[in-house]
């Protein structure tokens, strides 16, 4: 199965607590503080993989989780910081949040993107000595790492892109000229997914050729899917147009005209594309009428009657290329492949070319879990740093101002954060000048 979306939900890691500890030597009785601090937790990473083809490991397996920082130690140790996830996905990915806005293109292969910061590690006891406090009793507790849910759209990467109308013959088309097998029968949306060929040059050289399924009337708007099989067009420098020479000429210019309009209401610059028109199925004409057909069709274009008529790319003598092929004897596929060699334009031309995108793309989703406070362990509790405002004004003793004050702390995601920084019951937790105390392990009550 061919999966060119997915849905995941990543979280980074949590950063490490720091410690509380002193010296404990031979002939030092009163040693100072040297609780190390905690460590980074992970960050979530996606790199541009160009041996991958879609995204299906990533639909399947869409919880992603990078480890956590580990905690500090006493004699002034560090905890160790928690190691990246790198998450391997196609090239030609694009990342959006869950409100649609468009987080990075992974246009390249190598192109690197963080999409979820690792919490910072919490600080140790003897960060917070000072001239006057000597013995602190209290380390910072671990951030969260952030937490997103994305989604994923792949738009593939191609030299070129076949497209028509259901059962022209496109993936016999791509058979003949490329390495891949696609299904192929006769009916209508044999193809239901993308598939992407290599087409093979006398020299060496090297062209990527996508089908995607064909397409109907009002694929624009979503007919057929049309959204989803248009998309894959989009990264394609130039395309294949094929016509079926079954259909008399005048009704292969008008489907012709038809597909062209549905490239124009979608977008994305598709109508703008440079094509070769490829006339396919030509051995179910007499010998004598394949040539007149291919040219008749060419003299049209040439007119320049149609919009479509414009990006018709032209040879050496300004005729319009049209080519006539047969996949089933092999009739002017030599000529095809040599042509499109020929016509497809550089990488440079439509923007996409490596050089563009940075190679380590940093993206920051916004503020981190920690909303704006942090989080000290001390003696026989907690405090919360950041939020004095919260506790301006509360009587602890007031079943009603401590009821306000827990409502605000749950919606700051403070009781969260204690939770999992693991508060117990009968711990007090300090806001401000207010002391609140654990009854049980929902949150703090007074």
């Amino acid at each position: 199965m061919f999966s060119d979306r997915a849905t995941i939900h990543v979280e980074a890691g949590r950063g490490g607590d720091g410690s509380i500890a002193f010296r404990r030597e031979k002939y030092v009785p009163r040693g100072g503080p040297a609780g190390g601090d905690g460590g980074s937790g992970g960050d979530v990473v996606l790199i541009a993989d160009a041996d991958l083809r879609d995204l299906t490991a990533l639909r399947f397996n869409p919880h992603v989780r990078a480890s956590q920082g580990r905690p500090g130690e006493g004699s002034n140790r560090s905890g160790s910081h928690g190691a990246a996830l790198e998450v391997p996905v196609p090239v030609g990915t694009q990342v959006f949040t869950d409100d649609g806005t468009l987080v990075c293109d992974l246009a390249h292969s190598g192109a690197r993107v963080v999409i979820a910061r690792g919490g910072r590690g919490g600080a140790g006891n003897a960060r917070f000595a000072t001239a006057t406090r000597q013995a602190p009793r209290l380390a910072g507790i671990g951030e969260e790492g952030e937490a997103r849910t994305l989604e994923l759209q792949l738009k593939l990467m191609a030299d070129a892109a076949l497209l028509g109308f259901p059962n022209v013959g496109k993936s016999s088309l791509l058979r003949r000229i490329s390495n891949a097998t696609p299904k192929v029968a006769d009916y209508p949306f044999t193809t239901i997914d993308p598939v992407l060929g290599t087409v093979d040059a006398a020299d060496g050289r090297q062209l990527t050729v996508v089908d995607v399924p064909g397409l109907l009337e009002g694929a624009s708007e979503g007919v057929g899917l049309g959204h989803e099989f248009l998309a894959h067009l989009e990264r394609a420098r130039i395309l294949l147009h094929v016509v079926s020479a079954e259909l008399d000429p005048e009704a292969a210019r008008d489907g012709f005209a038809v597909i062209y309009g549905e490239l124009e209401a979608h977008g994305h610059g598709l109508a703008e594309r440079s094509r070769i028109v490829v006339v396919n199925k030509v051995d179910l004409l007499p010998p004598e009428e394949r040539a007149p057909y291919v040219a008749a069709f060419a003299d049209g274009v040439a007119t320049g009657e149609l919009a479509a008529d414009e990006r018709v790319v032209r040879d050496e003598d300004g005729r319009p290329v049209v080519l006539g092929v047969s996949c089933a004897t092999g009739e002017g596929i030599a000529e095809l492949v040599a042509t499109l060699f020929r016509h497809a334009p550089e990488p440079e031309a439509l923007g996409v070319a490596g050089d563009g995108l940075a190679d380590y793309l940093v993206y920051r989703p916004g503020a981190g879990t920690g909303g704006g406070f942090r989080l000290l362990r001390e003696e026989g509790g907690f405090r919360v740093t950041g939020l004095d405002e919260l506790a301006s004004g509360i009587d602890p003793d007031d079943a009603q101002d401590a009821a306000a004050l827990e409502a605000m702390l749950e919606e700051r995601g403070v009781l969260r954060a204690l939770r999992k920084a693991g508060v117990r019951d009968g711990d007090e937790v300090r806001v401000g000048d207010v002391a609140l105390l654990v009854v049980d392990e929902r949150g703090p009550r007074s």
